[in-house]
């Protein structure tokens, strides 16, 4: 399984390429310029030099839509000014039978600059519009809104819920899995497409919080069996 992380150069998107590469997955950064992917690839790559099971070949760095050809799943990790922009320029690169993951927090900047409200998206949420704007037969799952990128980039377990939201449950469940590769995180089943409306709303509160008390803040759904975070 390839792992294609569009946005892989900012924080979100390297912060996963470090922990799929760490757990044995391939990924392929993309960017925008295919020389800032592979400087961002190699960056990676010497940060995880010499881990057990990690090979130099599984992080490399292509163009956006090169990075989507080769890719079994995709990961959008852009912010939501350029989402519609981006996606429009990688719907020839995507195909049918494809898992994009969509991470994208419609934040709007508040005085300061500083993002703690999600703008309303005609579509319902920013993943509803990202399902609209890709091609058929592409499967689109909402997750890792609420990850930390900062912890994701560290060494230490991630302390956070992953909830994943799709219409597609199988894609759904194959992205919970992948959630599961990442030390400390546990992934639940968050319903349909439509629920990634809340789950981008949260991460605006959580913005809040890491605001006011300099934190890196996550989310834990408690008094639910153990089952379901395993399935």
């Amino acid at each position: 399984m390839t792992i294609a992380i569009v946005g892989g150069t900012g924080p979100e998107g390297s912060g996963l390429a470090l922990r799929w590469a760490r757990a044995g997955e391939t990924v392929i950064i993309g960017s925008r310029d295919a020389k800032r992917a592979a400087e961002a690839a190699e960056k990676l790559l010497q940060k995880i030099a010499g881990a057990a099971g990690v090979s130099a070949r599984l992080i490399s760095g292509a163009e956006n839509g090169i990075a989507c050809q080769s890719a079994d799943i995709v990961v959008l990790t852009v912010p939501f000014e350029v989402q519609a922009e981006m996606l429009k320029h990688l719907k020839p690169a995507l195909r049918p039978g494809q898992i994009l993951v969509d991470t994208t927090v419609p934040l709007a900047a508040s005085v300061g600059g500083r993002a703690t409200r999600t703008l309303g998206v005609w579509q319902g949420s920013a993943a509803q519009q990202t399902a609209e704007l890709v091609s058929g037969g592409v499967s689109v799952v909402a997750a890792f809104h609420n990850t930390s990128a900062h912890l994701l980039l560290g060494d230490g377990p991630v302390d956070c819920d992953v909830i994943v939201c799709s219409d597609d449950k199988d894609a759904a469940k194959q992205i919970r899995g992948l959630a599961r590769k990442i030390p400390g995180v546990r992934a639940l089943d968050g319903g349909k497409l439509e629920n990634a409306r809340i789950v981008e709303q949260i991460t605006a509160l959580l913005v809040g919080f890491n605001i006011r008390h300099k934190g890196h803040a996550g989310v834990r759904i408690t008094g639910l069996p153990p089952e379901a975070y395993d399935v």
